[in-house]
């Protein structure tokens, strides 16, 4: 946690206030049973509260900061619970990708022969594939649910930062240190757990907050497709949507959506390519 803050603490205006708007819909994603008190899937009075404007009151007396939706559910309340499911699957599929990536990448530049060979060529084979051809491909064989997202995102996702790792640890592995811990006799998964993984530590951070976007943004579009979270849970891709036929006459549901989507996406941007500037990834170069 330490040395999370001291990466944090070096980044700039921009990053910060980009980490700003990141930590506001993380706070809203944790925090949305507090925020809200209207259930995001509740249809009450379809008739007489469906296509509320922002800012406004229904007949029951609950005010709708970002008005309602076709059904009368408040779209305030659907984007702060939606929040939990673009922000929840886009990071832990990044985590996934990360755990895979580093684990592949890592042996792979330690044991060079055919361990190293293989794992290779099976990272070159994935990176080779088109993954919005392969998302779609097996978020259609398989019934859509948040798991099955999560899953699809972190397997199709790894190979990239595989050989950012296999690159790193093949410039690590020639450095005095390691040489010193091998006349020492450690042997390789000493030296993969002791010099490795915490020296690539840097760049895969680097690299995990620039993928955070993508990711988010490829959840958003198979739930946009029917292929992600299935309604009526909310997400983000799925807000925008049901809201894409009412553009017209109610702007708003898939418009607060998408400015959500927008900033959150351009947030993990701006973070990743300033700690690529000034944080982790320049101090490892």
């Amino acid at each position: 946690m330490a040395r999370v803050a001291q990466w944090l603490g070096t980044l700039d205006a921009i990053g910060k206030a980009a980490g700003l708007v990141l930590v506001f819909f993380v706070f809203a994603a944790l925090a949305a049973p507090l925020i809200t008190t209207i259930d995001p899937g509740l249809q009450r009075d379809v008739v007489h509260t469906r296509f509320l404007p922002p800012l406004s009151t229904d007949l029951h007396g609950v005010f709708h900061p970002l008005g309602t939706d076709r059904f009368g559910r408040d779209v305030w309340a659907r984007l702060a619970y939606g929040a939990r499911i673009s922000l929840g699957t886009g990071v832990l599929a990044v985590f996934l990708s990360v755990i895979i990536g580093v684990a592949v990448g890592a042996v792979a530049g330690l044991w060079q022969r055919r361990v190293g060979i293989l794992l290779m060529g099976l990272t070159d084979f994935g990176l080779a594939l088109p993954r919005v051809v392969l998302l779609l491909l097996l978020a259609a064989l398989w019934r859509p649910s948040a798991t099955l997202v999560v899953l699809v995102l972190g397997l199709t996702g790894w190979m990239t930062l595989a050989r950012l790792v296999y690159g790193e640890t093949r410039a690590l592995v020639v450095r005095p240190f390691v040489d010193s811990a091998v006349a020492l006799g450690a042997d390789k998964r000493r030296i993969l757990w002791r010099h490795v993984v915490p020296n690539v530590l840097g760049p895969v951070v680097v690299s995990a907050a620039l993928s955070l976007g993508n990711t988010i943004m490829l959840e958003s579009g198979l739930s946009y497709l029917g292929l992600g979270v299935q309604p009526p849970t909310p997400s983000w891709g799925g807000m925008i949507a049901s809201g894409r036929d009412t553009l017209v006459n109610a702007p708003w549901v898939a418009v607060a959506p998408g400015i959500a989507l927008v900033l959150v996406v351009l947030a993990t941007a701006l973070i990743g390519d300033a700690l690529r500037q000034h944080g982790p990834g320049r101090a490892a170069a």
